[in-house]
C-alpha cells in the first residue's frame, strides 16, 4: 500500500473561516496504478470520473446572507491528481464565511482551483436542494442483487481468484454465450489507507460477455472488507481485476460510497461511458 502519512488525514484540524485554496492536497494517481501494474501488469484502458457530491455547500451573498446548494463535482479518470478528501472537505468550509457577488463567480472560483488541484478539467453543477431529487433519484437500476446468495465466505483481503466464468455446473462444460446484464451489490467495505476508518458503497456492474460466476464475483467484492485504499484506486483495482480475469467485451464499474462530512465519492470506470447513469443508492 502507498504511503499517504503526509496528507491531510490525521492530522489535527483547523477549520479555515475564510476562503482558502491552499488546503487542496492533490495526490497522484500514478502511485496507486504504479502498483497495481506491479501486481497484475498493465491495467486495461478505461474512460469514466469521479464523481463527488458536497451536500454541505454554504456561502454568503454581497447582504452576508447565507447562501446552499448540493453541488456536484466530476473529476475525470484522466486527471494527473485526486484530492485528498478531508482536504476537500476544508476546501469547502472555508467558503462558509465567504461573500460572493452571484453563484456563478464561486462556480468559477471552484473550477478553477479544484482543476489546477487535480491538473485535469474539473466539472461542477450547482443544484438547488428542491431539485437535486429530479436529477438523482433515489432507485436501483434493473439488474440482479447479488446480495441474498448463500454462501460461505471467509476471505477479506482481495482475491481476484474468485472471479471465474460461470459453467453449466459439470465438470467440463462449456463457459455460457454471452450475456449483457447488470449486478449489483450493497457490501462492499474498504478501509481509509491512513485513518483506517470504514467506507461503505454499493458497486453496480455492468457488462458484456460471458457470464461471470455470481457466487465468486460476491465472494470477491466482499474480500475488500479489510483492504485499505482511497476509494477511486478501489474501482479501478475492481475493473481491472475484472477485466484481466473475466475478459468481458464491455465492461463498467460503479461504487456508490456514503458520504462521510457532507461529501461523498463515485469513482465510475468503464471501456465505453464517460460518464455514470443519474441513479443515488438509499443509503446517500
Amino acid at each position: 500500500m502507498a504511503d499517504y502519512s503526509n496528507t491531510e488525514l490525521g492530522k489535527d484540524t483547523v477549520y479555515s473561516t475564510s476562503y482558502d485554496p491552499s488546503l487542496l492536497d492533490p495526490i497522484p494517481r500514478a502511485t496507486a496504478r504504479e502498483q497495481l501494474e506491479a501486481v497484475g501488469g498493465p491495467l486495461p484502458d478505461f474512460i469514466g470520473v469521479d464523481l463527488w457530491t458536497g451536500f454541505e455547500v454554504s456561502w454568503l451573498n454581497t447582504y452576508g446572507m447565507p447562501q446552499v446548494a448540493i453541488v456536484e463535482f466530476l473529476v475525470p479518470c484522466t486527471s494527473v491528481n485526486i484530492v485528498e478528501s478531508k482536504s476537500f472537505k476544508l476546501y469547502l468550509n472555508s467558503f462558509n464565511q465567504t461573500q460572493f457577488e452571484s453563484q456563478q463567480a464561486m462556480q468559477e472560483v471552484m473550477t478553477a482551483d479544484l482543476s489546477a488541484a487535480a491538473q485535469g478539467n474539473v466539472e461542477i453543477i450547482f443544484y438547488q436542494l428542491a431539485e437535486y431529487n429530479g436529477f438523482r433519484p433515489v432507485t436501483e437500476p434493473q439488474g440482479q442483487c447479488l446480495d441474498q446468495q448463500h454462501i460461505a465466505i471467509d476471505c477479506y483481503t482481495p482475491n481476484p481468484d474468485f472471479l471465474v466464468l460461470d459453467k453449466a455446473g459439470e465438470e467440463g462444460a462449456k463457459v455460457t454465450e454471452s450475456v449483457t446484464e447488470t449486478v449489483y451489490s450493497h457490501l462492499l467495505r474498504t478501509n481509509c489507507p491512513v485513518t483506517d476508518q470504514p467506507d461503505w458503497a454499493s458497486v453496480y456492474i455492468s457488462y458484456q460477455g460471458a457470464q461471470i460466476d455470481r457466487a465468486g464475483l460476491l465472494k470477491y467484492l466482499v474480500s475488500f472488507r479489510q483492504h485499505q485504499d482511497f476509494h477511486e484506486q478501489c474501482v479501478e483495482k475492481i475493473y481491472a481485476d475484472i477485466m484481466q480475469r473475466c475478459q468481458p467485451a464491455q465492461l463498467d464499474v460503479y461504487a456508490r460510497y456514503m458520504r462521510r462530512g457532507g461529501l461523498d465519492i463515485n469513482p465510475f470506470r468503464s471501456s465505453r461511458y464517460p460518464f455514470p447513469p443519474s441513479h443515488r443508492q438509499v443509503r446517500q
